[in-house]
């Protein structure tokens, strides 16, 4: 089957069939008078936004699902936990897909939060479709393509690895969009010859030959938790298709277009991140206005996956202020 929904009631008959409406005509309604409460108490930022939280809280929720979405280009992969929450999509690794995000999603959701993933083209279940559109595309286009199905309009992003890669495509592209950025494990793919000189200096020899598990996982991980390692490599193992192309990014990514971002922006690296240690991600944090950076302890390029409990607080601290 291509789609699993969650049951969402039954409105067949009498004043039933207008429940939903209600429903959404009342959440309209609080979000109105929310908004000119805030306006009116000359209230913060951070009130005014717990106003529409509230009132999302009070729309019609979205069903629960997994499934596909026919997009331009593709046929796409994507999970949905559904709710009247803010929307909150996870871009997955170079390494991973979907499932990757397995530890994180239920906490998401529990705090309130309408939580989307997806498999990139070419990676887990999704698959390229020449028939419908261009290829390969890119990411940031095919995540455009996912909120306008979806009917969303702004939300939080997160970007994991190569997943960071397209999150800062996509803010430099729709930064109307986002709430906020979070950008973990990441390199950005950002273009600069003298980082490339300073990665290509310190690069450890063969490092790109060596087994995924040694260049994304930190020792102590593989050391201490054998199952969740075995879970990571069969996530591994169904991630790129063979012979799928890579996606490249739309825009040419440099530090001087980082500058220009004004979307409230976190950088996360892990302290045993072999690929995109935390002396790299302040390079970037050097050049995006306003950005703030944790460092997470005992977590290498699978950041999300190592210390997912970690990771989400980090996480839900930031959204929760913008």
């Amino acid at each position: 089957m291509d789609q699993v929904k969650a049951p969402v009631g039954e409105t067949r008959t009498g004043t039933e069939k207008l429940k939903p409406w209600r429903s959404l005509m009342n959440g309209t309604l609080l979000m109105v008078i929310g908004l000119i409460a805030a306006a009116f108490l000359g209230l913060d930022s951070d009130a005014g936004s717990l106003f529409l939280v509230m009132a999302a809280a009070a729309q019609a929720p979205t069903p629960r699902f997994a499934g596909y979405a026919d997009l331009p280009g593709v046929r796409l992969w994507y999970t949905d936990s559904g709710g009247s929450g803010a929307p909150l999509v996870l871009l997955h690794a170079n390494t991973g897909n979907a499932e990757s995000w397995q530890y994180n999603v239920p906490g998401f959701v529990e705090a309130g939060y309408r939580v989307i993933t997806f498999d990139r083209r070419g990676w887990g279940r999704s698959t390229a479709n020449p028939d419908s559109g261009p290829q390969p595309g890119t990411i940031a286009e095919d995540l455009q393509a996912l909120v306008e199905y979806l009917k969303i309009d702004r939300f939080y992003l997160v970007g994991v690895a190569g997943g960071g890669f397209a999150a800062y495509d996509y803010v430099l592209w729709h930064p109307e969009r986002l709430r906020s950025l979070v950008i973990a494990a990441s390199g950005g793919a950002i273009v600069d010859e003298e980082l490339r000189q300073l990665r290509q200096k310190t690069s450890l020899p063969g490092f790109t030959s060596w087994p995924p598990e040694f260049r994304e996982v930190s020792m102590g991980y593989m050391a201490t938790n054998p199952e969740g390692l075995k879970r990571w490599l069969e996530i591994h193992h169904n991630s790129k298709q063979e012979g799928a192309p890579a996606q490249p990014q739309r825009i040419t990514i440099t530090f001087e277009k980082l500058a220009t971002i004004r979307v409230p922006t976190l950088l996360m690296p892990g302290d045993q991140d072999l690929q995109a240690p935390p002396w790299v991600m302040r390079r970037q944090l050097a050049h995006i206005p306003g950005a703030e950076f944790i460092v997470l302890p005992e977590a290498a390029h699978s950041i999300n996956w190592e210390q997912p409990e970690a990771f989400n607080h980090n996480v839900l601290e930031f959204i929760r202020r913008h």
